[in-house]
Parts: structure tokens; C-alpha cells; sequence
């Protein structure tokens, strides 16, 4: 066992999961891979509410009081206006635009970028992501990782036989992201704190509640540009601790 496993499992579990997809996609009708993915949409808003609900722990009330609600807001707003003036959710498309200039052939194609970006952002801004890369960093072990692995395995599969390749990128995302935070978790150690986590885990559950809508084609909310919330809400949680 090493430090760093758990991304390990996880990029080949998705890469894994992507290619049995494009295998098996052909041999699926186009309605049954429509509700695999309306599917994943439902499983993801759960994902989304119960990640939410954190924004009520005991932990956070006990830092912020009854801030909890308005640190998430605030964190969503605010990273909705920078992501914007940055145009994140267009450079992350642009990124897989290019993805297919440069390794796959027959041009643009608008289901080959949602087939890297929509995974990407699923496998990427969950909380397992975040808790379980920096717990494997501290060395307290992968289990949460692995256990995603698992998820993000079978939901690779589902989104490879219904989009495609495109699929298969995602998992050079979620190397690179849960690498980085592995790395920073080892580097810096256990750098914050249970309130903080939970204002984070309810940012990012409110954020996969935007991708479920997306799943489920009922709104196509940019989730990319809301990624700074994730980067602001514990920044929020320390300075709201800090003036009570």
C-alpha cells in the first residue's frame, strides 16, 4: 500500500469503465442508453442532497453559528462571478476541443466534448474527491477512493456506451486533480478544519445537484464556472469563525 493508491485505482478504473463502454455502446439501443444516463442523473441528485446537508453539521454551527447557509451561498455566488470572468466552463470545453484536434479524428463534435467535460466534472467536484485525496495524502488510507473508484468505474461505463471516447480523457482529469490534492494533503498535512470540510462538501453537493440537472437535460447550468466556490467556501468558513 502506498500514498497515492487510491488515485491510482481510480484513473484505471475509469479508463477501464470507458473503453467496456465504447465496446459495448454499439451494442446498446440509443433508448436504453438514454436512461442509463437519466440514471446517473437521478443517482447524482442524491449524491448532490445528501452532500448538501452538510451545510447543517454540528461542526459548521459550531464555528459559524447559523452562517452555514449563506457561507455556501455567498461562495456559490461570488465563484459563479469570477468562473464567469474567466470563462472556465469555455476554456474547460475548449481544452476538450482541442483533446480532439489532437487525438481523434472526424472534427468538431459536440457529444465528444460533453463526453470528456460532464464525466470530468462529475468524477472532479464531488466531496469524495476532495476528502478522500486528502485523507490518502495524510496516509490515513484510500478507502474512500477506492470506494469511488467503484462508482466511477460503472458510471464511466454508462457515459462511454451512450457519448463515447470522449469518456476516456476524463480519467487523465481525475489523475491530474486527485494527484494534486494527494500531493497537498502530504505536503501540508491536515491543513483544515471539520468545518471548513463540511462548508466544501455542501458547496460541492449543491454543484453536483447543477450537473444532475444537466444529466438529466433540464437545465444546462455552466458547473464549471461555480468551480472557485470550492476554493472559496472554506476561505469563507475561516474568515466568518474569525470575526464571532
Amino acid at each position: 500500500m502506498f500514498i497515492g493508491l487510491g488515485t491510482v485505482t481510480n484513473v484505471v478504473t475509469v479508463a477501464a469503465g470507458a473503453l467496456l463502454g465504447v465496446l459495448l455502446g454499439n451494442r446498446i439501443p440509443q433508448h436504453a442508453r438514454d436512461i442509463v444516463t437519466d440514471v446517473l442523473g437521478l443517482i447524482t441528485v442524491v449524491l448532490g442532497f445528501g452532500s448538501a446537508a452538510a451545510m447543517g453539521t454540528e461542526a459548521l454551527r459550531a464555528e459559524v453559528g447559523g452562517a452555514g447557509m449563506l457561507i455556501v451561498l455567498g461562495s456559490l455566488l461570488v465563484g459563479a462571478i469570477l468562473g464567469t470572468a474567466l470563462r472556465l466552463e469555455q476554456r474547460i470545453e475548449g481544452l476538450a476541443e482541442f483533446v480532439q484536434r489532437r487525438f481523434v479524428s472526424g472534427g468538431q463534435d459536440a457529444r465528444f466534448v460533453d463526453a470528456v467535460v460532464t464525466p470530468t466534472l462529475l468524477f472532479c467536484v464531488g466531496p469524495l474527491t476532495i476528502l478522500g485525496s486528502l485523507s490518502d495524502g495524510l496516509g490515513r488510507g484510500a478507502d474512500q477512493l477506492l470506494v469511488k473508484s467503484v462508482m466511477d468505474g460503472f458510471a464511466a461505463i454508462a457515459f462511454a456506451s451512450s457519448l463515447g471516447i470522449g469518456v476516456l480523457f476524463s480519467a487523465v482529469a481525475v489523475g491530474i486533480i486527485q494527484g494534486a490534492l494527494t500531493l497537498l494533503g502530504f505536503v501540508l498535512g491536515d491543513f483544515l478544519s471539520a468545518a471548513q470540510i463540511d462548508a466544501l462538501t455542501a458547496t460541492g453537493g449543491v454543484m453536483l445537484l447543477g450537473l444532475a440537472l444537466r444529466l438529466l437535460n433540464l437545465k444546462q447550468i455552466a458547473v464549471g464556472n461555480l468551480l472557485p466556490a470550492l476554493l472559496l467556501a472554506p476561505l469563507a468558513t475561516w474568515g466568518v469563525a474569525a470575526l464571532l
